[in-house]
C-alpha cells in the first residue's frame, strides 16, 4: 500500500509531483527534500530579470510561503540526499536521517560542469541556483566591469546578454566553432548567436580555456594559444551533468542520468524520476532522450506522480512523450525550440529572414518535420506544435507554411 511518498528534489519537477499527489487523491504523507534551504523557484530568471536587478527573489517564488498549507508536505529543505537504501525503501539524508518510503519519485536535477583544474577564486561564477545568482549579480553591480562568459551555450549568452544591457563589457569564448550547434544545427547556431555581434560583445569561437590568472581574486582568463584576457568577473557555462552522484550505490542503472522506461519507472516498484535527471525512450522523436529543459521539469514531474499512482490503483500508467520545447530570451530576441535536431537535418527558414533577425525555420529528416526554429516570432513557430505531435511530413510542414505566408 502506498502511505509514504518521498520527493527528492524541490525544484519545479519535484513541486509538480507533490501537486499531482494531492490533487489526484493521494492522502498519505509526503515528504519534500531539497539540497537548497530555499523553498522552490523558478530557475529561468536567473539568469535574467533577477541577475539585473530587476526582480527579487520572491518573485520567481514557484508558490508563495503561504501557500504549502494545503499540500501538507514535510519539508525537509537544505539537507542533501547521500544515497538510495532500496532494499529497505529509505532515503539516506546527509545528516545522517533516513526516510521510509512506499513510492519515491527522483527529480535532483542538474549540476554545472567545471573546467579541469578550475580553481576557487573570488569573482569566479557558476550559475544553477539562487544564491549562485545573487553572488554573480553583486559582483556585476560593483561598477565598471569587464566579464568574459567561457561557453555561449543558452545560459553563458543569456548571462552575457543581462550583463552586457546593464553596462559590463562582455567577452564570450566558446570551445568550439559554432555555438549552439547541439541543440540547433550549424546552420541556426551561427544566425542566432549573430545577436551578440549586433550588440557589441566579442564572441571568440574555437578557442580554449588553459588556466586563469589570480591569488584571491581571477584576474584574468588565459587562453590555450597564450592570450590572456584580463577580467573582473568570469562566469562558466559549459554545461550541467545530472545529479546521479547521491545513487550510484543504488542499483539503479544510470547513463548520463537516470534510465526510466516510457512511464518513468526507474525498474524497482514504485521508484520514478523526472526533469533533468530522467533518461526514458522518447516514442515520439523513436530515441532515449535526457532533456534539460524547463517545459520538460514541469510536465514530467506532474506525469511521474500520476504513473505511481496509477500503478497503485491498478490502472495502465501513460508512456510519457511531449514534444520538446525551450526558449531564450537574449537582448530584444527571443530563441524558442520545438522537437529535437539531428546532424544532417534539413533545415529551412520558411518565414521572415535570418538577416532582419525574425524568422521561422524548419528542420527536417528522412521525409518528416522533426523541428521548428523561432527567432522573436512566438505566435508563428507555436503553430508547429500541432504538426510534430502529429508526425507531419516534411511536404504538409511545407504546405502548412506556405499557406501561413499567404
Amino acid at each position: 500500500m502506498l502511505r509514504d511518498v518521498v520527493v527528492v528534489g524541490a525544484s519545479l519537477a519535484g513541486l509538480r509531483a507533490a501537486e499531482t499527489l494531492r490533487t489526484q487523491g493521494f492522502e498519505g504523507s509526503i515528504t519534500l527534500i531539497g539540497a537548497e534551504p530555499h523553498l522552490p523557484y523558478d530557475r529561468p530568471p536567473l539568469s535574467k530579470k533577477l541577475l539585473a536587478g530587476e526582480w527579487e527573489p520572491e518573485r520567481i517564488a514557484l508558490r508563495h510561503a503561504d501557500e504549502y498549507g494545503g499540500l501538507d508536505l514535510t519539508m525537509r529543505l537544505g539537507v542533501r540526499a547521500s544515497a538510495l537504501d532500496l532494499d529497505r525503501r529509505r532515503v539516506v539524508l546527509a545528516d545522517g536521517e533516513d526516510v521510509p518510503f512506499d513510492g519515491v519519485i527522483l527529480a535532483t536535477g542538474a549540476a554545472p560542469r567545471r573546467l579541469p583544474q578550475q580553481p576557487e577564486l573570488a569573482g569566479l561564477h557558476e550559475l544553477r541556483t539562487l544564491d549562485d545568482a545573487l553572488a554573480l549579480r553583486a559582483d556585476l553591480a560593483a561598477g565598471p566591469v569587464r566579464l568574459v562568459v567561457i561557453g555561449a551555450g543558452f545560459i553563458g549568452a543569456e548571462v552575457a546578454a543581462t550583463a552586457h544591457q546593464h553596462g559590463a563589457e562582455v567577452t564570450i569564448l566558446e570551445a568550439l566553432p559554432v555555438p549552439l550547434a547541439r541543440a540547433l544545427g550549424e546552420q541556426m547556431g551561427l544566425a542566432c548567436s549573430a545577436v551578440h555581434g549586433d550588440h557589441g560583445v566579442d564572441l571568440r569561437l574555437g578557442v580554449g580555456v588553459a588556466g586563469f590568472a589570480g591569488t584571491d581574486r581571477v584576474e584574468a582568463v588565459l587562453l590555450a594559444d597564450g592570450t590572456r584576457i584580463e577580467t573582473d568577473v568570469v562566469v562558466v557555462g559549459v554545461g550541467v551533468a545530472p545529479t546521479t552522484g547521491w545513487i550510484e550505490s543504488s542499483g539503479l542503472e544510470l547513463r548520463d542520468g537516470v534510465v526510466c522506461d516510457a512511464t518513468l519507472c526507474a525498474g524497482p516498484h514504485g521508484v520514478y524520476a523526472a526533469g533533468d535527471l530522467a533518461r526514458w525512450p522518447h516514442a515520439l522523436l523513436d530515441r532515449e532522450v535526457r532533456l534539460e529543459h524547463w517545459s520538460n521539469a514541469n510536465e514530467q514531474g506532474a506525469a511521474a506522480a500520476a504513473n505511481l499512482l496509477a500503478v497503485e490503483r491498478g490502472e495502465t500508467p501513460t508512456p510519457f512523450g511531449t514534444i520538446a520545447f525551450f526558449w531564450s530570451d537574449q537582448y530584444e530576441a527571443r530563441i524558442q525550440f520545438l522537437g529535437r535536431a539531428e546532424p544532417g537535418d534539413e533545415v529551412r527558414v520558411v518565414h521572415g529572414s535570418v538577416d532582419e533577425r525574425r524568422f521561422v525555420a524548419l528542420y527536417g529528416r528522412d521525409g518528416r518535420l522533426t523541428a521548428a526554429l523561432g527567432l522573436t516570432m512566438p505566435k508563428l513557430l507555436m503553430s508547429y506544435r500541432k504538426l510534430l505531435v502529429a508526425g507531419a511530413t516534411w511536404d504538409e510542414a511545407l504546405a502548412h507554411a506556405a499557406a501561413v505566408a499567404s
